[in-house]
């Protein structure tokens, strides 16, 4: 027998999408039942949505950044690793969106609920799929807002917009959210418990490195090379060169100053090095990916894009585009396990990132042009291949040759490819390389499970306030 639920009509009518289905209007039930809350619309003071930047807004660098979802760390800070920089003219006519000393940012899009407090007056404009907010300070302290917030929009996200197929926070569903009307002392009480706790999770983060810091810690250890050395000669300016030296793997004759600058680098990594070999020598094929018409509606067959090949050296098979269109030879486009997969085209920073197919494959996916699949000879073991690619010794050779007016695509074809010079042990010796990668990542793995038990803590303590049992 099925759940009977009598609606009426000013359940729904003030919602501006008029959603009625019995899940969302079951939660907003089970919500109405809680006796002291106030709504998030009135627990703020003011509040501003992102402007949606062009890829000509930006520069290398500056003073002026743009915040995205993307920046956002679990504990409300922003990862400066990962800032874009804006130009200063146009930071000046867009003040609007300039965040302040104290917003709440909460993503609306992709990682809805995430949030960044602003603890600093930075000279940082909102990026557009982003919220930010001023709470009022005589009814929360910072902090405990946030953590509840988070709270509660994790609990709709979980209850409703998981299981209902939406991809975004509409700003009504987050401004009625209810927030227990929790008082300042007890609030005081919690952000005491939780500090602690928090600098325990920053002690932890601390010992942690991102998996491309571990690849790049190991290959400069296994091959004796200094990473501080070579930061300092890609960031030369100038140098004396010799007429004889033009030549030098050089079958174009390219004359230009990055080219040349590549080859000073290359020489002084590669000095102590026996085993240097021209990549095209274990090539036996190369394949450039297809790009039917898609769209994002979840129909028809997956196609992997640019964010799929990771830099930790594997990829990712959850595609958020699809196609209907199909053709006569679309089974070699389909992804299978073990392939190797190298991005033809994207920033300096990205291009020819590279990446290994480990899980199982069980349903047709289409790998895309801006793909290149590589076979390679049975010397070759796949991994090594990926971590190398992606290490500085790949980011260094890559970023100097791929081609491209505009440097936020630049391409690589099968030549830059096939005369890539880089360290190829024997296979034994590789997969020696990747294996001490892989323990190390490991560490880091053991790290992330006590740092996700402290922040297990922190909900708790929340969770106890929500519950008045604090």
């Amino acid at each position: 027998m099925g759940l009977v639920q009598t609606i009426n009509f000013s359940d729904f009518s003030s919602h501006k999408l008029l959603r009625f289905d019995f899940k969302y209007l079951n939660y907003q039930t089970n919500k109405k039942n809680v006796t002291n809350f106030i709504k998030v619309k009135d627990c703020i003071t003011s509040y501003f949505k992102g402007f949606a930047f062009k890829s000509e807004n930006f520069k290398d660098d500056g003073n002026v950044y743009v915040l995205k979802g993307d920046l956002f760390n679990d504990d409300f800070s922003i990862n400066f690793d990962k800032i874009q920089y804006l130009d200063d003219i146009f930071f000046n006519t867009h003040n609007k969106f300039k965040l302040n000393q104290n917003d709440i940012v909460v993503s609306l899009v992709g990682s809805i609920g995430k949030m960044v407090i602003i603890d600093d007056n930075y000279n940082m404009l909102l990026n557009q799929n982003n919220i930010s907010l001023q709470v009022n300070n005589k009814l929360f302290y910072n902090k405990f807002f946030a953590y509840i917030l988070r709270y509660e929009i994790n609990d709709l996200v979980n209850n409703i917009y998981n299981n209902s197929g939406y991809s975004f926070l509409s700003i009504d569903d987050l401004f009625n959210l209810q927030i227990p009307n929790i008082n300042l002392t007890t609030q005081k009480k919690a952000i005491k418990q939780i500090e602690p706790i928090e600098q325990e999770i920053q002690n932890l983060k601390s010992q942690k490195k991102e998996h491309l810091e571990i690849i790049n810690d190991v290959f400069s250890e296994e091959f004796k090379i200094d990473l501080e050395e070579i930061k300092k000669l890609d960031h030369t300016k100038q140098f004396s060169l010799k007429l004889h030296c033009i030549s030098l793997k050089n079958d174009l004759l390219r004359t230009s100053f990055k080219w040349h600058k590549l080859e000073k680098i290359q020489s002084y990594m590669y000095k102590n090095i026996n085993c240097i070999q021209k990549l095209s020598q274990y090539i036996l094929n190369t394949n450039n990916g297809w790009s039917p018409q898609s769209n994002d509606i979840d129909d028809g067959t997956p196609i992997l894009g640019q964010e799929h090949i990771l830099k930790n050296g594997k990829i990712s098979l959850e595609a958020s585009k699809f196609t209907q269109i199909t053709k006569n030879n679309i089974e070699n486009f389909y992804v299978k396990q073990n392939d190797f997969f190298v991005s033809r085209g994207n920033t300096l920073d990205l291009v020819a990132l590279a990446g290994v197919v480990k899980s199982e494959v069980d349903k047709d996916i289409i790998y895309p042009d801006l793909y290149i699949k590589i076979d390679f000879d049975n010397s070759i073991y796949k991994e090594y291949m990926a971590y190398i690619f992606n290490s500085f010794i790949g980011r260094i050779y890559f970023k100097h040759v791929a081609k491209g007016k505009n440097q936020t695509m630049v391409k690589v074809s099968s030549k830059e490819l096939n005369d890539f010079y880089l360290p190829i042990p024997t296979k034994e010796i590789q997969q020696q390389i990747v294996d001490k990668i892989k323990t190390k990542i490991d560490t880091q793995k053991e790290i992330d499970i006590q740092i996700e038990q402290k922040q297990k803590q922190i909900g708790k303590i929340i969770e106890d306030c929500i519950k008045g049992k604090s």
